[in-house]
């Protein structure tokens, strides 16, 4: 070993230490996410669960004209169409071919999965019940992602996590009378293919920008989209009123392209864990967007499980990895 590389060992050794984030992840570029940046992308990631918590609401809005298998592909299709045009605009060269995989697991997460199996859900159960599914992603999501990226968050954060994700799921079971009905197959399928969606989507957000990798999972995704939308309009109901044309764009732009943008960023500046325990408030959320856009009653529970939900996030997000 030469004098020179004895001296600029230490260097190295420090830069290889400053390229890992408080959650076991590399900030984009390779280098240590500032604690602006983490602050950021918190931010971004409670804007996403916000636009995500009118989702089934819209849903709701949109099955009053619109068939589900429609519904959803017509989503879909929408979404991609306006991923499309910007990334045309901007001139984005087409994903490297390591990055397909990971964009086909996006693709049927959270741009087919979830959709269609919350969709069809939600013909029998009432958003309060639905709600169940996100009460339970965000710790499906940090075990998928610990298996997925090797991260090992504090033992603290996975007792806020399981603290967190219990309240919401005895919240929303006691809000059902403890029974189970046949939308809870199709809830529990979506739990977990839009956590694995939400998974890879965060990993690929650390060498793209987010808003690419929805855009190129709504965009090969579009071919089965439009095809399902050709077949799903002739046989099923459609008819434009208010409520579902609202619902339909609301659930293709705000959700499903806009949401995704802005949840991916986050993801991407304070890790996929911790991002995802932002969405312990997705239901609450969603069951006060439901008294005034669906007319259903705020249960009384409601304010005693948000302030314990807030504790657990609270918690989670000052937890170290």
């Amino acid at each position: 070993m030469t004098a020179q590389d004895s001296a600029t060992r230490p260097q190295r050794i420090a830069v290889a230490e400053a390229t890992t984030t408080p959650e076991g992840t590399t900030a984009p570029g390779g280098t240590a996410a500032p604690h602006g940046s983490r602050r950021t992308g918190t931010v971004l990631a409670a804007l996403g669960v916000t636009a995500f918590s009118l989702t089934f609401p819209a849903t709701a809005w949109g099955l009053e004209g619109i068939g589900p298998w429609s519904l959803v592909t017509l989503r879909g299709a929408l979404s991609a169409l306006i991923a499309g045009g910007c990334l045309l605009a901007l001139r984005v060269p087409v994903p490297h071919r390591r990055h397909w995989a990971g964009l086909a697991v996006v693709g049927a997460g959270v741009v087919v999965g979830f959709p269609l199996l919350t969709t069809l859900a939600l013909q029998t159960s009432t958003t309060a019940h639905a709600a169940v599914v996100v009460g339970l992603l965000p710790l499906t999501t940090a075990v998928l992602s610990a298996l997925r990226t090797g991260a090992r968050p504090s033992r603290t954060f996975w007792a806020a996590a399981l603290a967190g994700a219990a309240a919401v799921i005895a919240f929303t079971v006691q809000q059902s009378g403890g029974a189970l009905s046949a939308a809870d197959l199709y809830l529990f399928g979506a739990l977990l293919i839009c956590a694995a969606g939400y998974t890879e989507g965060g990993r690929l957000a650390r060498e793209m920008p987010g808003w690419q990798v929805i855009g190129w999972g709504l965009m090969l995704c579009l071919p089965l989209n439009l095809l399902g939308a050709a077949l799903a309009l002739q046989h099923e109901s459609f008819r434009l009123t208010g409520h579902s044309t609202a619902g339909l764009l609301y659930a293709a732009i705000g959700s499903q392209f806009l949401g995704l943008v802005v949840w991916y960023r986050g993801m991407a500046a304070i890790g996929v864990p911790k991002a995802s325990q932002l969405q312990l408030a997705q239901p609450l959320l969603t069951l006060v967007w439901s008294v005034f856009l669906l007319g259903e009653d705020l249960p009384v529970a409601a304010p005693l499980t948000a302030a314990a939900v807030l504790v657990c996030i609270a918690v989670t997000q000052r937890a170290r990895g």
